[in-house]
């Protein structure tokens, strides 16, 4: 596959989880996503950051229903948003490297 397609293939995915993000945030649901904004937002934490920090929480749950064909994580999920910014174990943002 050329790097083309994997950065477009990697761009939609982050477009599509910041959205799903932003839609969480939005409906309040669950009540964790709109806290940990609102808390990130309060440090300082500009708003672009914070969807990107949420995003790859909510993309690590993905792949773990993925990998162990499980139903989402609601209680680990809302615990790993409410840490943030620590990411969970194993996530680094590309700043991190």
């Amino acid at each position: 596959m050329s790097d083309n397609i994997e950065n477009d293939e990697e761009e939609f995915a982050e477009t599509t989880l910041i959205q799903a993000i932003e839609n969480q945030i939005e409906s309040d649901n669950p009540p964790a996503a709109k806290a940990t904004f609102n808390k990130l937002t309060l440090v300082g934490y500009e708003r672009e950051e914070i969807l990107v920090m949420m995003a790859h929480v909510l993309a690590v749950e993905i792949d773990g229903i993925l990998e162990d064909d499980r139903p989402f994580n609601t209680v680990w999920y809302e615990a790993a948003l409410r840490a943030l910014p620590d990411m969970p174990p194993g996530v680094k943002l590309a700043e991190d490297e």
